[in-house]
């Protein structure tokens, strides 16, 4: 009986713990059992050859969202896949109640066995999920959603009380399904975070991984300038939606949160999907502001690689919206200067005809669904343009993989070393390739990116030790696995 399941040799390591090195990786029920300049491959069951590839750990993409606009059990199917082609192993997906995902109110009680009972047996990689409080009864079930379903991580849509997902509207109780006694405001987010804290003290043991993400805009400022941009009617298209929900936007939501934060005495906040100079600027003030909150500041690979202008159209709207090329410079530039703690692809499978409509103008952005996919780029797009700019292997590892593990309560993910799980992506920085939709695993007809080069090419992705992405294919069964955290044991 061999000494390995699995070696993977003549890779050059990008550890999240070490520069890179040249060294082998042996993999022994499912985790890493040795890393070593040299491994003999006698001593494994099976062998692949890295050819001199750079081994990164496999990506923990913080920010998913399989459901949202499929059913459940089409979405974790295709969208895992894809997120297998990007190199990502583990997706922490965002959940909630209300029109989407199950279009379902009620409590967390009923509708999370049904998001589980719908994963279960078709991911291709490991998930796990974020979970909303929408309602005062949301709130009282946190230790449950925590202790029974293993979800220590929780949301804020801080716009969603006074504005649309897509736009404008005026039924936004309908689409939260509420009650009439029941406001999605500043309030509510008051109340979200004192329990939250609650929770982080009646069990002090995982306080450190119990922590809220807000997405930052601010309902008041965009319906006013929403209607402004569209009575001028000078912009079009992704910048005229940019200035519809204006980078200030971002940034006074980021200062509310902060101050709430403060108030609530909830040290654990995620800052989500910071598009803008302006919203950077926001997050680092509110850090010095406020030295006792734990922030971490999360961009997607979107907002660093399109701006409005390049973005391959309509197809391009996203919340937050993408920004100017001079935005873009400004997150590279954070990053870089170590102010961005992960990147994510807030993966958002959209279909054309959602994205749409039928017979709708297409070039009409304030009719267009807001989101779209992009998991399948994330560390190739990343490792592509990071490197050119001076990003270090070792912390594009740290950016895509150790750090939301850390902070998301995933202990055995996050790194190339022995004893983790061994969720590996192969990575060729000297291979390019250009984005077509057809391309990818998902079944998004279209992407914002359509016509960019890639400079690297993830070429083989293992969750587990288990090659699920192999040769530009994916291969095998499903094997992806429910990740619990805290002390439930909920997982698959």
């Amino acid at each position: 009986m061999s000494e390995f399941d699995l070696l993977i040799k003549n890779v050059r390591v990008a550890s999240a713990s070490a520069d890179v090195f040249d060294g082998d990786i042996a993999v022994k029920d499912e985790t890493i059992a040795a890393v070593a300049p040299s491994i003999d491959a006698n001593r494994a069951a099976a062998l692949v050859d890295g050819q001199g590839k750079l081994a990164f750990p496999g990506a923990v993409d913080a920010h998913q969202h399989w459901g949202i606009y499929n059913p459940y059990r089409e979405d974790v199917v295709t969208e895992s896949r894809a997120a297998a082609q990007g190199g990502v192993t583990t997706g922490i997906n965002y959940t909630r109640t209300g029109q989407y995902y199950l279009n379902e109110g009620g409590p967390y009680e009923q509708f999370l066995p049904k998001v589980l009972a719908a994963c279960e047996g078709r991911a291709h990689i490991d998930y796990a999920f974020h979970v909303a409080p929408m309602s005062r009864q949301h709130i009282e079930e946190l230790p449950l959603i925590a202790e029974k379903f293993g979800v220590t991580s929780f949301k804020i849509f801080m716009f969603y009380g006074g504005f649309g997902l897509h736009g404008a509207s005026s039924s936004q109780r309908d689409f939260l399904m509420l009650g009439e006694d029941e406001h999605y405001d500043f309030a509510h987010f008051e109340f979200v975070m004192r329990g939250i804290q609650r929770l982080r003290e009646e069990q002090p043991e995982l306080a450190d991984q119990i922590s809220l993400s807000l997405h930052c805009e601010t309902a008041e400022i965009m319906r006013a300038y929403t209607q402004l941009v569209q009575t001028e009617g000078v912009l079009t298209g992704l910048e005229a939606y940019s200035a519809a929900r204006p980078p200030h936007s971002e940034g006074l939501a980021i200062a509310i949160a902060a101050y709430l934060a403060h108030e609530t005495a909830l040290p654990n906040i995620n800052l989500l999907h910071l598009s803008s100079a302006k919203a950077m600027e926001a997050a680092l003030t509110m850090q010095q502001a406020f030295p006792h909150i734990n922030f971490r500041r999360e961009v997607t690979i979107g907002h660093l690689l399109a701006d409005y202008h390049t973005a391959a159209g309509v197809g391009g709207k996203v919340n937050p919206p993408l920004r100017s090329a001079d935005d873009v410079e400004a997150l590279w530039e954070h990053l870089l200067a170590g102010d961005i703690d992960w990147v994510v692809s807030d993966h958002a499978c959209c279909k054309d005809e959602m994205k749409f409509g039928h017979g709708e103008d297409r070039d009409d952005v304030f009719m267009a669904k807001s989101g779209f996919g992009g998991a399948e780029y994330l560390l190739p797009g990343l490792v592509g343009a990071g490197l050119k700019r001076g990003l270090s292997e070792r912390r594009i590892a740290q950016l895509t993989s150790w750090n939301p593990a850390q902070r998301f309560g995933l202990p055995n993910k996050g790194d190339i070393a022995v004893g983790f799980d061994a969720d590996i992506a192969l990575v060729d920085p000297t291979q390019s390739t250009v984005i077509r939709p057809d391309d990818s695993e998902s079944t998004q007809e279209y992407t914002p990116f359509d016509g960019f080069t890639l400079e690297s090419v993830v070429t083989d992705t293992f969750v587990r030790g288990h090659h699920v992405f192999a040769d530009g294919r994916i291969v095998g069964d499903p094997n992806g696995r429910y990740v619990a955290r805290g002390n439930s044991d909920a997982s698959s």
